[in-house]
């Protein structure tokens, strides 16, 4: 496993693990990031990323998206 930050732009992963704390994890599960869904990522800035999950586009920075395992 890899952090989400590691996928590079056009990059279609799956989620294999959410880390960091229980209110962080429900916090990105109300997004739409969870165990098996696809992610794909749009573009990539200094680390921090904007990624589609199902039919929305959603902006990451470089620490939460470290928490995303692929």
């Amino acid at each position: 496993m890899m952090p989400l930050t590691i996928a590079k732009a056009e990059e279609t992963v799956t989620v294999r693990k959410i880390s960091g704390k229980d209110d962080v994890r429900q916090h990105l599960a109300e997004l739409g990031f969870v165990v098996d869904s696809a992610v794909t990522v749009v573009s990539e800035i200094g680390g921090n990323l904007i990624v589609q999950v199902k039919d929305s586009r959603i902006a990451l920075d470089k620490s939460m998206a470290n928490r995303i395992m692929i």
